[in-house]
């Protein structure tokens, strides 16, 4: 950061006030900091930003109004509850895991699988519709689809393997994702 000119001995003056600023604070704003925080590692961020600020506003630790060793301490306060304010303003992260799914996933595919299946069922006869709607859709059995529907199970085993025929021929090869559905 060594600037020409006024920058560059303001740079030097600078490094010399904060270096004088660690070696007389340091410790006790570590120990305030540890104190706020409950961690060693955020505390040690928090004296370094403490001291990034102090570097930033050198007039204020040396215009004689109030102690140095109070404005560094307010300054780590206020960093440290601006960091639980912004904690709290967001959600918490919670690592992703095969039992910890995230909420909302990308369902795109399942909305465009879902409108190439009611479009193929819209294909389907009647009867080959009605009979995979209640076996598939409804998760009926076949005994519980053929009382449903008033016709025997046999007729809604030959009907779903008939729809389902259909239905492969209709999506033309492409696996669709849906639940209850073989393929």
């Amino acid at each position: 950061m060594a600037g020409v000119g006024s920058r560059g001995r303001r740079s030097t003056g600078d490094e010399a006030l904060i270096r004088s600023l660690y070696n007389e604070h340091g410790r006790a704003l570590l120990a305030y900091a540890t104190r706020l925080t409950g961690d060693r590692a955020a505390a040690e961020d928090v004296l370094q930003e403490t001291l990034i600020r102090a570097w930033r506003n050198p007039d204020v630790l040396v215009n004689g109004k109030g102690s140095v060793r109070g404005w560094l301490l307010t300054v780590a306060r206020n960093i440290v509850t601006d960091r639980v304010r912004a904690k709290r303003a967001r959600p918490t992260e919670v690592a992703e895991t095969p039992a910890n799914t995230p909420v909302a996933r990308d369902h795109a595919d399942s909305v465009v699988d879902m409108v190439v299946v009611m479009e193929a069922l819209d294909s389907l006869s009647e009867d080959h519709r009605d009979v995979l709607v209640e076996v598939y859709f409804h998760g009926r059995s076949v005994g519980e689809a053929a009382e449903v529907l008033g016709v025997p199970p046999g007729t809604v085993k030959s009907r779903s393997h008939y729809a389902l025929r259909a239905l492969r021929r209709a999506f033309g090869g492409r696996k669709v994702a849906l639940k209850g559905v073989a393929g």
